[in-house]
């Protein structure tokens, strides 16, 4: 945020604004004592619901003087403000944090830990409650001010969240082997292309940022940026889920199409194979492969990315299957209408996975592109998980934030 040591000292010779910080650091026993954790959360939550701004760690905030922090201090500190981000603040704010050197008042070099909080997506509680900046301090929000967040962050999530720009990014986060997919030639700028098709976005400042589809799709690594954009998939023996009977686990991470893809490697690998004779030996896998799919793209299309602390979770077990989704049925859609309803979350999301062909190493799963964008899918996967196990699949919805499948396994015997 600032490109230079120079500009950051004059910054703070000239005082702490909306977008300016600074605490002096102090230790006990090894442990940091000073700035207090949870009045350091409500300063960190405050910038987040404001305004692009820094924290200095190593200045004192009364004298503006250079103090520093011993070599051997930043590391510690630096975990400090991780643990305050992650686990005192509701959502974790994300941040960048830089090492650097300023002269004191004798012209020594002292190390100091900045850190660069972005203008959140969200809305951040704080030990102390929601809090804002107004010029220089913090100030708690009334009720009326904080309706009036929630809203307007509400239906920036809500309306078209993933076309939002993602804080701390910028072009060069997108690989262009993986954009070269979604664009063709053109005379007009990379920069232009790539916004016209979404993935890029203007930031308020007009700066322009990677958009939430844009990591999804062109992103090598996308939870860099969307921490629980991923499959936490999971094998269990037995119809229980207990980890003392886990089996295989893998953290599904990378674009979405390559989520899906080693989220079908990881049933192929996990998943039974049953045999009957009618006369002859006729192999069974325990699910159907191409519901399985359906279910997974679906997950992956329809699923809330603006709930920050959820993950899709496709969890196997001995009798069955199911994939958690976070959030609601879009629009109006009911789970007695899913089968029925074409109703999507996420627009660019799904005319995305629609460009995108199938890899063949997913398998014959009866789609050139992850998604035709015709409403089969749900009658999909109800038709082929039905033939397979002689039951249908169940949908359910948990608090009216996460989407339950159930399929059933093919329960026919081995011989």
């Amino acid at each position: 945020m600032f490109n230079s040591p120079e500009e950051l000292l004059q910054k703070i010779r000239l005082g702490e604004d909306t977008s300016l910080e600074f605490k002096a650091v102090r230790f006990r026993g090894g442990r940091v004592s000073d700035p207090r954790r949870d009045a350091l959360a409500d300063e960190l939550a405050a910038i987040a619901n404001t305004h692009d701004g820094v924290l200095v760690l190593g200045v004192d905030d009364m004298t503006r003087d250079i103090i520093g922090i011993s070599i051997d201090g930043l590391e510690i500190v630096e975990r400090y403000v991780y643990e305050i981000c992650n686990e005192s603040i509701t959502p974790p704010v994300p941040f960048r944090s830089f090492r650097m050197q300023l002269p004191d008042s004798t012209g020594e070099l002292q190390p100091v830990l900045t850190v660069e909080i972005s203008r959140s997506l969200f809305v951040h509680r704080s030990p102390g409650g929601y809090f804002f900046r107004q010029g220089s301090s913090k100030r708690e929000m009334q009720p009326d001010y904080l309706a009036r967040l929630f809203q307007q962050r509400s239906q920036v999530r809500l309306i078209r969240f993933e076309e939002q720009s993602v804080p701390q990014s910028s072009k060069d986060d997108l690989s262009e082997k993986l954009w070269a997919n979604y664009t063709t030639r053109s005379d007009e700028s990379t920069d232009i292309v790539l916004l016209k098709r979404g993935l890029l976005s203007k930031g308020e400042n007009g700066a322009v940022m990677a958009s939430v589809a844009g990591i999804l799709f062109c992103c090598e690594n996308p939870e860099n940026f969307l921490p629980n954009a991923y499959i936490e998939a999971v094998r269990y023996r037995g119809k229980n889920q207990d980890s003392n009977y886990q089996i295989d686990a893998q953290r599904i991470c990378g674009p979405l199409n390559q989520q899906i893809e080693q989220a079908m490697a990881f049933l192929r690998k996990n998943q039974t194979i049953s045999a009957v004779k009618r006369p002859h030996r006729i192999e069974q896998k325990q699910f159907s492969e191409r519901a399985v799919f359906e279910a997974l793209v679906n997950a992956v299309a329809h699923r809330d990315y603006s709930i920050s602390a959820s993950k899709i979770r496709f969890l196997i077990f001995d009798d069955r299957l199911e994939i958690y989704s976070p959030g609601n049925l879009p629009n109006t859609v009911t789970i007695d209408s899913i089968a029925l309803r074409q109703a999507t979350r996420n627009e660019l999301i799904t005319s995305l996975l629609s460009e995108t062909p199938v890899a063949e190493r997913v398998g014959d799963v009866g789609r050139g592109f992850y998604m035709e964008k015709r409403g089969e899918g749900v009658p999909i996967i109800v038709s082929e998980s039905e033939k397979l196990s002689g039951k249908k699949p169940i949908y359910q919805l948990i608090d009216d934030s996460e989407l339950l499948l159930t399929i059933f396994s093919n329960r026919t015997e081995e011989v």
